[in-house]
C-alpha cells in the first residue's frame, strides 16, 4: 500500500537531532591538528553573524584552520564524512565549507550559553555543524555539548577524536569548564537557502 505523504513530500525517518563517529581521526593526527595551535593566532571567540563579544553568551579563545594544501586532509575527510552523514540522515543540499575550520579552546571559567549555529548574515546559509573532541575527557572536568532536544537537555559522547554532527539548527551549548582545558574543531557545511 503506497504511503500517502502530506503535500506529497516523503517524510524524513532517519533524521535526528545529533549523530557521533569515532575513528576518522589516529590519535597521532590529532596530536598534528593539535600542533596547529599558536598563540599568535589565537583570538577571543566572537558570536557568529557579528564582531561582538558577548562574554555572557560566549567566552573561549579561537584560531583559524586556513584552506591551504598541508591541512587539505583534514578538510578532506570532514568533508566526506559530512557528505555521508548527509545523505543517511539530513538530505540538505550542501556546497562544502564557505568558512574556515575553527579551532576552540575552552579554559576554566569558559562557556558557550545556548544558541543556534544558524542565524542572520554568513551563518545564514550554514547547514551541518561539526564538532570534533580533540583533548582526552580527562583532562577536563564541565565543558559538555548538550542539545535541548523537546525541552531534555542530552549530552554528546566527549570521547578523544569523537565527532558529533548535527543541522545547524538546533540548539546548543558547551557548559562551563571547572578545570583543565577542552580543545576542540568546530566546521560548518554550508549550501543554498533553505526554500
Amino acid at each position: 500500500m503506497p504511503i500517502n505523504y502530506p503535500f506529497g513530500l516523503p517524510l524524513k525517518h532517519n533524521f535526528v537531532e545529533f549523530v557521533y563517529f569515532q575513528g576518522l581521526f589516529l590519535p597521532h593526527e590529532i596530536q598534528q591538528i593539535q600542533g596547529l595551535w599558536t598563540e599568535e593566532a589565537t583570538i577571543k571567540a566572537t558570536v557568529s553573524g557579528s564582531e561582538e563579544y558577548k562574554d555572557d553568551l560566549r567566552k573561549s579563545s579561537v584560531m583559524w584552520i586556513d584552506d591551504r594544501p598541508q591541512h587539505k586532509w583534514i578538510y578532506d575527510k570532514l568533508a566526506g564524512l559530512a557528505i555521508k552523514c548527509n545523505n543517511e540522515r539530513f538530505w540538505f543540499d550542501l556546497l562544502g565549507f564557505h568558512e574556515e575550520l575553527q579551532l576552540a579552546r575552552y579554559v576554566e571559567g569558559d562557556f558557550f550559553d545556548w544558541h543556534l549555529d544558524f542565524g542572520a548574515g554568513e551563518s545564514s546559509i550554514r547547514k551541518l555543524s561539526m564538532t570534533i573532541q580533540l583533548s582526552d575527557p580527562a583532562d577536563y572536568d564541565g565543558g559538555d555539548l548538550q542539545f535541548m532536544v523537546n525541552q531534555e537537555i542530552v549530552t554528546a559522547p566527549r570521547e578523544r577524536g569523537t565527532i558529533v554532527i548535527f543541522p545547524s539548527f538546533i540548539i546548543h551549548r558547551v557548559t562551563p569548564i571547572t578545570r583543565g582545558k577542552r580543545e576542540s574543531i568546530v566546521g560548518w557545511v554550508s549550501g543554498p537557502p533553505y526554500r
